[in-house]
């Protein structure tokens, strides 16, 4: 693929319909991956936040997340492994920063395994930092996480 098809990328709203290209990305993603009926809950849960990230009408990536009165947590995010490095992620994450700070929300926090050093310096690129670890918090390998926050206020 290649980052000269971005220009072609829409972000929208997680639908129904797009379940079946986010199941194979995130199965593809994650040895633990999310089921089907999770994403639907996301879809129709009224707090949270999820987007797709659209190249010529096929979804290449997603983010959900989901926001309390004030306080954004970041929950999954993924890119088709023919999309990765593309970008992608970056502007999935930008959106939804931006999509969070407009609804007046002031930190967004996030879990990310600690060995997962690329989306660690996305994340820190962005300006979150480390607040912390939680032991053992992934299985799947049995992985620590990272916990990270982002204050927007």
């Amino acid at each position: 693929m290649g980052r000269k098809e971005l220009t072609d990328m829409v972000i929208d709203v997680m639908k129904v319909e797009d379940l079946q290209e986010i199941v194979a990305i995130e199965t593809a993603s994650f040895e633990t991956p999310w089921s089907e009926t999770l994403f639907y809950n996301e879809i129709f849960k009224a707090i949270s936040i999820s987007r797709v990230a659209r190249i010529h009408g096929k979804v290449a990536g997603y983010l959900c997340a989901n926001m309390i009165i004030d306080e954004g947590h970041i929950l999954n995010l993924a890119i088709h492994p023919d999309y990765r490095g593309d970008g992608i992620a970056s502007r999935l994450l930008k959106h939804m920063i931006d999509d969070m700070r407009d609804s007046n929300c002031r930190s967004i926090f996030l879990e990310v395994r600690i060995s997962n050093e690329n989306a660690l310096k996305m994340y820190e690129k962005f300006g979150f930092t480390l607040l912390g670890t939680r032991k053992a918090y992934y299985v799947s390998p049995v992985e620590d996480a990272v916990v990270m926050v982002l204050r927007l206020t």
